[in-house]
């Protein structure tokens, strides 16, 4: 990496862990809110869909934004509306209020991605370890979240917690104005120097639209909404099912580490560590899925990858009642494939679109990642409220098994 990769891919890791600290620090929170607010998982579930589902669906705009402004402005702007959303959300009344704060930092949060991921695609001559880094960086966010949101609410309010939280954006955002590089420099070597100008007009948005989806682009498109759902139901639902095994396990982790009667006890949940310990597992997925980018072709990477996370999903239920060690090792694999697939769809999306026309790209295939994938929080929600933990597992599966379909279809059209 030259010193310009460098600096964006510097700039990008610290933007791509900010989002994921919001976005994951909400099922630590989730756990507090169903007692406080005597709620259900369906209910809250679908309520903090609204939030994820404007990550998604503000992709789009955002991502026509992106090729009219830039990404570094942008990348600022959201990390200061997190901020402040967080902000809002410590002064929420109930569930109403909790929606419309995280559906403020959804909005925010959302141009993120086509952001991002444009600067890395356009920016970075090392493209696939800039993806490699950029997906590490984000799972430390994915990790630290809910690690350092379950660690302050030993001690703090929830109330409280929100505001520290979003401190550290309110800073970044800040910071990121005065990141010095050129977002261009990769176009010539990587993609011969074409340059397009962003859509000015409705009619040139479709026209735009109408040639960015070819038979490829939509094939794309398809896969990563399903996987979104599944990526979705997983890392909301995962800190209260983790509990769930770990009960029938081992059964009270606190009363062997607690005094019963303690405040410590009372707030501990050794379900929201494990969590944490899976999440930092996809550190290492994140930098193979980029590396893989490197020497096989990107959509044959994410068909691959879609079996395993169909068969681990198949395999979670069984695994985890064998025990402890079962629970673990199939959790980890669970973890670990899950966040493989993300360089490896970024790869195929910039594999598939037009070079001048990045944002818009990456703008409608995170509408589909997480706007569509928003969904899998109030479908997994739901199935947990009315069904069985397998059933849970079975809907996972189904979605990664209709994502590997068409991913099927992509790599066989030609």
């Amino acid at each position: 990496m030259d010193d310009n990769d460098r600096s964006i891919v510097g700039f990008v890791m610290a933007g791509h862990a900010m989002v994921h600290i919001y976005e994951l620090s909400i099922p630590i929170l989730m756990t507090v809110w169903l007692l406080e607010f005597s709620t259900t998982t369906a209910v809250l579930g679908t309520a903090v869909a609204v939030g994820y589902g404007l990550f998604g669906v503000g992709a789009l705009p955002g991502g026509l934004l992106v090729d009219r402004f830039g990404s570094r402005r942008l990348i600022s702007l959201c990390l200061a509306g997190m901020g402040v959303s967080f902000l809002i959300l410590s002064v929420s009344p109930g569930i109403v209020g909790i929606t419309a704060a995280i559906a403020i930092w959804g909005a925010a949060a959302s141009v993120y991605h086509p952001a991002g991921l444009t600067l890395i695609s356009n920016g970075v001559r090392d493209r696939g370890r800039g993806f490699a880094y950029h997906g590490m960086a984000g799972n430390v966010g994915i990790a630290a979240g809910p690690l350092v949101t379950a660690l302050l609410l030993l001690v703090f309010p929830w109330e409280t917690v929100v505001v520290i939280l979003a401190i550290p954006a309110l800073i970044a955002a800040v910071a990121g104005l005065s990141i010095e590089f050129d977002p261009t420099a990769a176009v010539e070597v990587t993609d011969g120097g074409q340059k397009r100008q962003p859509p000015s007009s409705l009619s040139e948005f479709f026209a735009e639209t109408r040639q960015l989806f070819t038979v490829g682009f939509a094939l794309v498109f398809v896969i990563v909404a399903f996987n979104g759902l599944y990526y979705r139901g997983v890392v909301t639902f995962l800190p209260e099912l983790l509990g769930d095994f770990l009960t029938a396990t081992i059964g009270d982790a606190r009363l062997g580490l607690f005094d019963p009667d303690s405040p410590m006890a009372e707030e501990f949940d050794l379900a929201q560590y494990l969590y944490v310990a899976l999440l930092m597992v996809g550190i290492g997925g994140q930098y193979l899925g980029g590396r893989l980018t490197e020497y096989i072709e990107p959509d044959r990477g994410m068909l691959l990858v879609l079996v395993f996370l169909t068969t681990f999903a198949l395999l979670f239920v069984p695994a985890a009642e064998t025990g402890l060690w079962g629970l673990l090792v199939v959790g980890a694999l669970l973890g670990f494939a899950l966040f493989v697939m993300q360089p490896l769809s970024q790869a195929t999306i910039a594999k598939y679109s037009l070079v001048g026309s990045r944002g818009l790209s990456f703008g409608y295939t995170y509408l589909a990642t997480f706007g569509v994938g928003a969904l899998g929080a109030a479908i997994i929600g739901t199935v947990r409220t009315y069904g069985s933990m397998s059933a849970v597992f079975l809907a996972l599966a189904a979605f990664s098994t209709l994502a590997g379909t068409f991913a099927v279809i992509l790599v066989t059209r030609d």
